[in-house]
């Protein structure tokens, strides 16, 4: 079976991740099933370049196949931020409940709450070629928290669809309807074609190896 690394340490998107893909002949580890591997810099200036940064910088490190993914908040109201500043809206070393007061502080005086989550998933081998997938949820930002499910900026994110947050759903529901799930459902619906697309690398991989005789 096929080993896929996720480019992560966060429980709660491996969680998401192991669980739309479990019906997949994949065995899939994240960062913490390793030793320690440098960290990469997210300094790319869309999601696309982050995710493609993780993805191939621990494919070739670790040398198994690895996605990663770049997700983050986009408000109408500010511009697009926090956008791919998302984890560290409030600062480099800054905790989700930071990021979530700077959020509503920065949102109190603005009527349009129009907001999305973007997320753009990179799977990549050791060798450097990756394919993406997208996607995108639409929402409006609350002026307070409400629910006690998901993480991050999850108890601020309206969906009207449901009229809840997606902190008031369940991983199901939210699956269905998040940018996460959204690209996660793209990869599924590929996946039979990754898999033959990893082995393909795989035996290039391994044809590169081989001494010259």
């Amino acid at each position: 079976m096929s080993i896929l690394v996720l480019a992560t340490q966060n429980k709660g998107k491996t969680k998401e991740i192991k669980h739309i893909l479990k019906n997949f002949p994949i065995t899939i580890k994240n960062l913490n099933d390793f030793g320690p591997i440098p960290e990469v810099e997210e300094d790319g200036e869309t999601f696309d370049d982050n995710a493609y940064k993780k993805a191939s910088f621990t494919a070739r490190v670790l040398g198994y196949p690895a996605m990663a993914d770049d997700s983050g908040l986009v408000v109408e109201a500010l511009n697009g931020k926090p956008g791919v500043k998302s984890a560290r809206y409030a600062g480099d070393n800054a905790k989700t409940s930071d990021n979530c007061e700077k959020l509503i502080k920065d949102m109190k005086d603005k009527k349009n709450r129009k907001a999305f989550f973007e997320c753009v998933i990179s799977i990549a081998v050791p060798t450097g070629q990756a394919l993406t997938y997208q996607g995108k949820c639409n929402g409006l930002i609350t002026y307070k928290a409400k629910g006690n499910n998901g993480f991050g900026y999850d108890p601020f994110f309206f969906y009207p669809d449901f009229n809840k947050t997606f902190a008031e759903i369940s991983m199901e529901e939210k699956n269905k309807v998040s940018h996460r799930g959204k690209a996660l459902n793209q990869v599924g619906q590929e996946f039979d074609k990754i898999l033959k697309w990893i082995d393909m690398h795989k035996i290039q991989l391994s044809s590169c190896e081989k001494p010259v005789t």
